[in-house]
């Protein structure tokens, strides 16, 4: 169980693969923790040297104190630079999920040496109306994590998926409901405020978008948006699938991967 300080932080990550490798750094989605990009880790480790990081205040990363400043994209991605730096890793193909893909997004255009190629998994430039993140974080800080949990998972994943792999849908419901109410809060607030349109140019790196085709949170004509804003872009669409295909539909998502980044990472 690796910890390591990075950025003023107790970080929680892995790090696996052959020593070598291009590294391909792997952030999670909103209310959830590094394994939800498991069977991507274990399909890319063969080929990769595979970083997965719990961003701040999930998973068993530390959690800030409530006197500092509430953090924004660009502190995420300040925080994804900052593990790279304490692990004395120089470059990395990033592929982030939801919030995940914001960071990355703001990480190409910000600090284009240190991405090499980018994958945005169910992302966008904007996600949401702003009412949106302030109902949320307003429900979760009057009746905690559990007042969203059916609604959020009634996103992440189609019906029939969990209908199918019931156990797997309540273990992910365990997971968002053990996020801390102000960790889940303040990247609701930093989503909410997020505008990223103006990085899509700035990105010059070679980028995969990724979405699966029921993704209601991120849909599929907000991934082709964002494949137009960035110069050579591409743009794979997952069939029977929503918010979280890493999970849903892990062997395509794999193969998508695999392709992308066989030709691309160094």
């Amino acid at each position: 169980m690796p910890f390591i300080a990075a950025g003023g932080l107790a970080v929680h990550y892995d790090l696996s693969g052959p020593a070598g490798a291009p590294v391909v750094m792997l952030a999670n989605s909103l209310g959830t923790n590094f394994h939800v990009w498991d069977p991507q880790a274990s399909a890319l480790a063969a080929r990769f040297r595979v970083l997965r990081y719990d961003k701040r205040g999930h998973g068993l990363t530390e959690l800030p104190a409530p006197t500092d400043a509430p953090p924004d994209i660009d502190r995420y991605a300040d925080d994804a630079i900052a593990l790279m730096d304490a692990l004395g890793i120089a470059q990395v193909n990033f592929c982030g999920l939801s919030i995940g893909g914001m960071i990355g997004q703001r990480l190409a255009a910000k600090a284009p040496s240190r991405v090499s190629s980018l994958v945005l998994c169910d992302t966008a430039n904007r996600i949401g109306p702003p009412t949106l993140w302030d109902d949320r974080v307003a429900a979760v800080r009057r009746g905690g994590m559990a007042v969203i949990v059916e609604g959020v998972l009634a996103r992440w994943f189609t019906d029939a998926f969990r209908e199918r792999a019931q156990a797997t849908a309540r273990g992910f419901a365990v997971m968002l409901a053990r996020t801390p109410v102000e960790a889940y809060a303040a990247a609701c607030l930093a989503i909410r405020d997020a505008d990223l349109a103006a990085d899509g140019p700035r990105i010059a790196c070679p980028t995969l978008v990724v979405v699966g085709d029921q993704d209601r949170a991120t849909p599929p004509e907000a991934a082709a948006a964002l494949r137009d804003s960035i110069a050579g872009a591409r743009l794979v669409v997952i069939e029977q699938a929503a918010h979280i295909p890493t999970i849903e539909r892990p062997e395509e998502l794999n193969r998508t991967l695999l392709s992308f980044l066989g030709s691309v990472a160094r």
